[in-house]
């Protein structure tokens, strides 16, 4: 991976005492411009470093070569408390992605031996599931005004923003075997609401609520895989684009796909929040003419 490339560079420069104990590494900032990788992974190259043990985090300096046998002073136990923990874990999944994510790396990010964790956490599952309720409650939902249309707009607007800026958190959800956690069922709740007068019975605004959500986060599980190549290969969507044009010029010139081949070349935009767009627009208009269908039979 890039970044395993990238902190290797960092630990010969170390071992060959280019870099002495109390050196002030390369920044994420330096990182990125220096190796052309994003933010992420600069993160992670720090990340890894420092859980060898051979960088630490000085305040007002930045990450420094540590000497031997240093170890990162423990944080005051007062000063650990769940939240504390959700909200580390929360950076490091939002930064690294949710595989990342360990009890170790987030003592390793408070200055705690791991196992004072699990006096606040019972383990990574619970972890997790603390995580999602806490991303969802971190957003409040759109004000109740306006018609049903407008109002599930906003609220899958609102769900599509909460993704985009937790890449992991789609695919940490089940759509089959739900937990049922209060800041995510207050979304069911409002969209049921919004619902309501509607001629559907509840078991159909239900209905309607989750297919509403479940496409949703259908679009949004992409973001995190988008995340995740971009970090470990360096190379943005448009760029994986262009490498695949000679396998676009054979496919059409089998011949086997005229409809495609129409739309091959040109400047079709199917970038992640288009397709939600265009999505979201459809699905809308199929509840319309549903709903107008309930009302035409009242």
């Amino acid at each position: 991976m890039v970044y395993e490339r990238i902190a290797g560079e960092i630990r010969q420069r170390i071992a060959r005492g280019e870099l002495r104990p109390g050196d002030r590494v390369p920044s994420t900032r330096e990182i990125t411009a220096r190796w052309g990788v994003a933010m992420a992974t600069a993160t992670k190259v720090l990340a890894a470093l420092r859980e060898e043990g051979l960088v630490h985090a000085v305040a007002g300096v930045g990450t420094v070569v540590s000497q031997p046998g240093f170890t990162t002073p423990p944080v005051v136990k007062d000063d650990l408390t769940a939240d504390a923990v959700v909200r580390t874990a929360l950076a490091i999944a939002d930064s690294e992605g949710l595989a990342a994510l360990s009890m170790r790396r987030i003592a390793t990010r408070l200055g705690v031996a791991a196992m004072s964790l699990y006096r606040h956490v019972p383990g990574k599952d619970e972890l997790v599931v603390r995580m999602i309720d806490t991303a969802f409650g971190a957003v409040p939902l759109p004000p109740a005004s306006g018609g049903w249309r407008d109002r599930l707009e906003a609220v899958a607007r609102l769900e599509w923003g909460l993704f985009s800026r937790h890449p992991w958190l789609a695919g940490a959800i089940s759509m089959t075997r739900p937990t049922l956690l209060p800041n995510a069922v207050a979304h069911t709740e409002w969209i049921m609401q919004a619902l309501d007068g509607q001629g559907l019975t509840a078991e159909e605004a239900l209905h309607a609520a989750v297919t509403l959500f479940g496409f949703v986060r259908g679009v949004a599980v992409n973001l995190e895989h988008e995340a995740e190549q971009r970090q470990h290969t360096g190379i943005t969507e448009d760029e994986w684009r262009a490498r695949q044009a000679g396998a676009m010029r054979s496919l059409v010139a089998s011949g086997r796909f005229p409809m495609f081949s129409r739309v091959v070349g040109s400047e079709v935009d199917m970038d992640l929040g288009t397709l939600f767009e265009f999505g979201l627009a459809r699905m809308l208009d199929g509840f319309g003419e549903w709903i107008s269908g309930r009302a035409t039979l009242g």
